[in-house]
């Protein structure tokens, strides 16, 4: 329609046509269109029985305990990782998602923990950390891609179910604290989800205990 007013000089600029939507962004989108399926039980195991042996199946489980997107996993900043309060701020894309707080579920606490020993040690900004394949610091940083492909080795090596994709530790999450009967709320505050019911939006004041209490249902 704006390509339309341009050509018909009702307007003189489509602002759309002026930038570049992120390869992050384009990637997820695509993702999104096939869907997710969260991890079955059994998968589950073999995650934690593997947790010390093979690489970066603590950031899945992270993941699966935490909700966050691939994406936000690689941006969460030390500064922004409290280990005496336990909880971890973060997200991106929407005014729902971005700068939440997520409570550190006691699961996970141990990983996240040593994901930022190991940031310290390395003298990275972030939380978690690719130290496997360069000497650079300024390479260490998680993005989706380095994700993306040491999930897929991680799946094909534990012999996971081939359909599973990097975002699906976000959709086990959900699944799991539905299937565990978390409040429908703190599942949305936690993932970063918009929340039409402006009852609870505006004038319910949700805490960092509460939402520690209903994370904590999820086995």
């Amino acid at each position: 329609m704006l390509d339309y007013a341009v050509e018909y000089e009702i307007v003189e600029r489509n602002y759309a046509r002026t930038f570049n939507v992120s390869d992050d962004v384009l990637k997820e989108k695509e993702e999104n269109k096939r869907g997710h399926i969260p991890f079955t039980e059994s998968e589950m195991k073999l995650l934690w029985e593997n947790v010390n042996s093979v690489k970066y199946v603590d950031v899945v489980l992270i993941q699966c305990y935490s909700g966050w997107r691939p994406q936000e996993l690689g941006l969460i900043k030390l500064e922004n990782v409290d280990l005496e309060n336990k909880t971890f701020t973060g997200g991106m894309k929407t005014d729902a998602g971005t700068n939440r707080l997520v409570p550190i579920h006691s699961k996970i606490f141990d990983l996240v923990k040593s994901r930022y020993e190991e940031a310290l040690e390395i003298g990275s900004e972030y939380l978690i950390n690719c130290t496997d394949t360069t000497t650079h610091r300024s390479s260490h940083k998680l993005t989706y891609d380095k994700y993306q492909s040491r999930f897929i080795k991680i799946r094909d090596m534990l012999k996971l179910n081939p359909l599973h994709r990097a975002h699906d530790g976000r959709m086990h999450f959900v699944t799991s604290a539905k299937k565990n009967e978390v409040d429908e709320y703190a599942i949305k505050y936690i993932v970063g989800h918009s929340i039409n019911d402006i009852t609870e939006k505006i004038y319910t004041e949700r805490d960092i205990d509460w939402l520690k209490t209903e994370i904590e249902k999820i086995r």
